[in-house]
């Protein structure tokens, strides 16, 4: 890689640094008003050393006529998400006294939006650690979507290149007019984000966890005020405000854009988004019907209760309301299979994607009638657009590679000595970024503290493979990359 892209990448990697150096100050400024000067020394001066090292990469300036490669996105991408993360753990090193090992995991966690901990103890916490660790998923919430929208269409990663019509997305024509895409995304975000702290105060948050949960549900994060996540609030209104909040960010946001625009009906006319939503409430009524009459509860506390903890996992959020695991065998087979799904392409959530399921069903159909009509011309169309080969490829490829990547990470994690159900569970939900698993380790009561540093790093790295689309990563690891 010559030396001036090198430049390039380190005076962006600088700017991160310090973007996330001024976002340190928020937490300062939490704890200045809970008057606590014992954490706010720590995170001043963890905020300094993260400004001078994105300063001192800055400050041989951009070089001039250099324009980054597709390759050099896939390096500037994973280099972004790691550099950022590791700088973010120093304010949980510094405080929590942690081991850097912890702290790596649990910034990996907020930045990608998984939501797995290794922190307890939390209604007790100090409030700039909780308030971090919310915007720390704020963050990666906001920086996944530009990624979506506005980077994998360009390396080919991802399922944006199925929704380039005119009036829903900015892909493929995203560089032009890239600043109008960014200031329209980051204001639908902010809204939704004050939208849900405003909800969570009237339904009978503290002003406080409001906006902790708002950052959190918004991203699709999962990290709460709470040990008991939202079972602390009894509330029925904290949690249906919860499930609205978790749905606006599983959402195509670039969709929110078109709206904005004009086109009144891109929500509704768009296949992801109505499958998502009738997927969920077909699930939510199954379920709840089944626990209805298990439970002895009302059947509308039963609707409520179900519905959060589906959405929750389907849209890769991780709050938890009760420890569904304890529901039956049934249950716990259930939520293993939920957490593969995913969100809509373009929104904050993890997990496979609701649009591959959908274009696999396509694809799956059409061979079906093949195999009956030999000669017949089958056309296969997803959302107004024709499957060509390309995507089909990239769809096959990225749910192998998917499939493949939490196979081996839960090898190795019994390799190391854990129980085949932490295993499985802990890779597919630090893969799919859920953030709980399955068990009584790391199930929705439990956390990820006691497991060995050796499985904490894998599963922060499976967290970035699953954030990053798998590719992205991967094809760092290829000699061929590196070749000049």
């Amino acid at each position: 890689m010559a030396l001036p892209t090198l430049r390039m990448i380190g005076f962006i990697l600088g700017i991160f640094l310090i973007t996330l150096a001024i976002g340190m100050v928020v937490p300062m400024l939490t704890l200045f008003s809970y008057d606590r000067s014992d954490d706010l020394q720590s995170f001043f001066w963890a905020s300094l050393i993260t400004f001078a090292t994105g300063l001192l990469l800055v400050l041989p300036g951009r070089p001039e006529n250099v324009q980054l490669r597709p390759r050099d996105m896939y390096f500037l991408t994973t280099c972004s998400w790691l550099t950022v993360c590791c700088f973010a753990a120093l304010p949980l090193f510094f405080i929590q006294h942690i081991s850097y090992t912890d702290a790596f995991f649990e910034s990996m966690s907020g930045i990608t939006t998984t939501g797995s901990t290794v922190l307890s103890g939390l209604d007790g916490m100090s409030p700039g650690i909780l308030i971090w660790r919310s915007l720390l998923h704020w963050l990666g919430g906001i920086g996944f979507i530009g990624m979506a929208v506005a980077i994998l269409p360009l390396l080919r990663v991802g399922g944006m290149r199925l929704f380039q019509t005119e009036s829903s997305d900015w892909s493929e024509k995203v560089m032009p007019r890239s600043h109008m895409a960014a200031k329209y995304i980051l204001g639908i975000y902010i809204g939704f984000t004050l939208f849900g702290a405003l909800a969570f105060r009237l339904a009978g948050m503290s002003g406080f966890d409001a906006i902790n949960h708002a950052m959190s549900a918004i991203s699709t994060g999962g990290f709460s005020t709470s040990d008991q996540s939202l079972a602390k609030w009894q509330q029925p209104a904290v949690h249906w405000v919860a499930v609205v909040v978790m749905l606006l960010g599983s959402m195509p946001f670039t969709l929110y854009v078109a709206t904005l625009r004009g086109n009144r009906m891109a929500l509704l006319r768009d296949h992801q988004v109505r499958g998502l939503l009738s997927f969920l409430l077909a699930i939510s009524l199954v379920v709840s019907l089944w626990y209805w009459m298990r439970s002895g509860l009302s059947w509308l506390d039963s609707f409520r209760i179900v519905t959060l903890n589906i959405v929750s996992v389907v849209t890769t959020t991780g709050f938890a309301l009760g420890d569904y695991s304890l529901w039956g065998s049934f249950s716990v087979m259930l939520f293993f299979y939920l957490t593969f799904i995913g969100g809509c392409s373009g929104s904050t959530a993890g997990g496979l994607k609701v649009f591959r399921f959908q274009v696999s069903w396509v694809l799956l159909r059409a061979n079906l009638q093949q195999l009956v009509h030999p000669r017949a011309v089958i056309r296969q169309q997803y959302n107004g657009h024709p499957l060509d080969e390309e995507i089909v490829r990239s769809i096959l490829t990225f749910s192998f590679f998917f499939t493949f990547t939490i196979a081996l990470i839960a090898l190795g994690l019994t390799f190391i000595g854990l129980d085949w159900i932490t295993a499985l569970t802990g890779a597919a939900t630090a893969v799919c970024n859920v953030g709980p698993g399955m068990g009584h380790i790391i199930g929705p009561a439990g956390n990820f503290s006691s497991l060995p540093d050796a499985a904490k790093w894998m599963l922060s790295f499976g967290m970035l493979l699953g954030r990053l689309e798998i590719i992205t990563v991967l094809v760092l690891l290829t000699p061929a990359f590196w070749r000049h």
